[in-house]
């Protein structure tokens, strides 16, 4: 019995609207208003008074903040304008964030964080008032802890790069603590590893220390031998690194920096292709961390809000970052009387609605499910790898017909030197198809990058569909460049000039800063 031929994966017709809309300042009305805020309620006013004079001075302005000034369905046309402008997770295909993971966050968890059982709570309410939410966290830490093998487990971090920061401010504590911080100065890293190892490393006062990688693009353990010694205070890793390529020595390297009393720290921001199948502790490793927004599935939200789990070894758990949240009996408690903690690493406890989320997700899939999530992300990985590998002028560098975990960093190095266009063109106008990519991180170790990564999220037939769009694009790249580097035709972006961006006295963040640079 022959199987059915798979239809050709068709190509999408796609056009993006497109609106000149103005920045909400300019579409300010004075006196217009979306909202009438009711006074106090009458027990306030004869408690208090004057409710703004009874704010202490420092907390009352002296002028009105400068807010614009709408109608509530003129602020709906111009969020809803806006959005029309954008692609995103829910959208699009977005296997091509690489490395910072877009996956499907569940629509049913956006209902649990809606409930006014979190969203009326405050940080600040007493402790017996919060036992929903503090019980919540500590499952979750519960759940980090036997997903990576390690003792203790904070939730306190806002993202990946803080926890990393607070993974090094760990290291820095625990050596300072046994009377070596002054000589252990130097840190070590891998030029695949996530960027925000070295660059928190460098924040926290160490040498930074990138190998790079040998012939099949795994870290060089002799490298390593070369420089670890007395000063070393940590080697600070991902695995796999932001090519997809797993390190088998990874416990040998873990081994050698224990040899010489350093630590060893494990990024798993991505961990997607070894949730339940490898264990940070089980390497070996004193601390490792998670983006939540990431692996477990709670919404990416561009650069925030995200949510950081770092977890650490028995040694390293009297230096987490406070409070801890305890369980006595049935109930939970915030203990902040640790004298060895690093501190506070952001503000209360935690971003509780991502936390909420990603306890759901852990909850809905089981030991086995968050195991099946790894084996489907990996061969989601593989299988279009295949189909990218096959468009004339793609490669896959380094670890030659092997196998990558997560993702992949590709070239287009052989058709850019066929054609003259380059990897940040071809996604330009892939964007005209209704699709997105990332080039990967500087440097640009591998020539004319791009990193796919489509996590367990993704259908054999939008895998296919993704493929045939860089292979269309590919094809255009060849027969009618001009097409490409004219790009985009259907969208709203553009191209951008560096000069603007690499130029800090032309920056203006802000509304104020904007008039004052330029129309004052």
């Amino acid at each position: 019995m022959s199987l059915p031929i798979a239809p050709k994966p068709a190509i999408r017709r796609f056009h993006q609207a497109r609106w000149d809309e103005p920045v909400i300042f300019e579409l300010t009305t004075p006196g217009e208003r979306g909202v009438l805020v009711s006074r106090s309620e009458p027990g306030v006013r004869e408690a208090v008074g004057d409710v703004v004079a009874a704010l202490p001075a420092g907390m009352r302005r002296e002028k009105k903040a400068a807010l614009p000034e709408m109608g509530q369905m003129r602020v709906l046309r111009h969020y809803l304008r806006l959005s029309q402008e954008n692609l995103g997770a829910d959208f699009n295909i977005d296997v091509g964030q690489g490395t910072c993971t877009m996956k499907y966050a569940p629509k049913v968890n956006e209902a649990l964080i809606g409930t006014p059982k979190l969203t009326d709570l405050h940080p600040l309410q007493d402790q017996d008032d919060v036992q929903g939410i503090l019980e919540i966290i500590w499952n979750l830490e519960r759940a980090v802890a036997e997903i990576s093998g390690m003792h203790g487990v904070s939730l306190a971090t806002g993202g990946g790069s803080t926890a990393i920061w607070t993974n090094i401010a760990m290291i820095r504590a625990y050596h300072e603590a046994n009377g070596d911080g002054d000589q252990r100065d130097e840190v070590i890293t891998t030029i695949f590893s996530h960027p925000s190892n070295a660059a928190t490393a460098k924040a926290a006062g160490y040498r930074v220390i990138t190998l790079y990688p040998d012939a099949d693009g795994y870290p060089d353990a002799e490298a390593l031998r070369a420089v670890i010694g007395p000063r070393t205070a940590a080697i600070m890793i991902t695995n796999p690194e932001d090519t997809g390529i797993f390190n088998p020595r990874v416990k040998e390297w873990v081994d050698l920096a224990h040899s010489v009393g350093a630590l060893a720290s494990y990024d798993q921001a991505n961990a997607n292709g070894i949730l339940g199948i490898t264990r940070a502790r089980d390497a070996g490793f004193d601390v490792c961390h998670f983006n939540l927004h990431k692996t477990f599935g709670t919404p990416h939200g561009s650069g925030g809000p995200g949510a950081g789990a770092n977890a650490v070894s028995e040694a390293l758990a009297p230096f987490l970052p406070g409070p801890v949240i305890v369980r006595n009996g049935d109930r939970f408690a915030l203990d902040s009387d640790r004298p060895q903690s690093i501190g506070k690493v952001a503000p209360f406890y935690g971003v509780a609605p991502n936390l909420v989320r990603a306890y759901a997700w852990v909850m809905a899939l089981g030991a086995e499910g968050i195991k099946a999530v790894a084996e489907t992300a990996v061969l989601n990985n593989n299988y279009l790898m295949k189909k990218i590998l096959e468009i004339p002028g793609a490669s896959a560098p380094y670890a030659t017909g092997r196998r990558r975990i997560e993702q992949v960093r590709y070239s287009w190095q052989e058709l850019y030197e066929e054609t003259g266009i380059s990897s940040e063109e071809i996604g330009i106008r892939a964007s005209d198809f209704g699709m997105h990519y990332w080039t990967s991180h500087h440097p640009y170790i591998v020539p004319q990058p791009f990193t796919l990564e489509p996590t367990e999220s993704y259908s054999m037939a939008e895998l296919d569909e993704y493929a045939a769009v860089l292979a269309e694009v590919a094809r255009e790249a060849r027969e009618t460049p001009e097409v490409v580097r004219s790009a985009p035709h259907n969208q709203t972006v553009h191209h951008t000039h560096h000069d603007d961006l690499d130029d800090p006295e032309r920056w203006a963040i802000t509304w104020r800063a904007y008039q004052r640079k330029y129309f004052s």
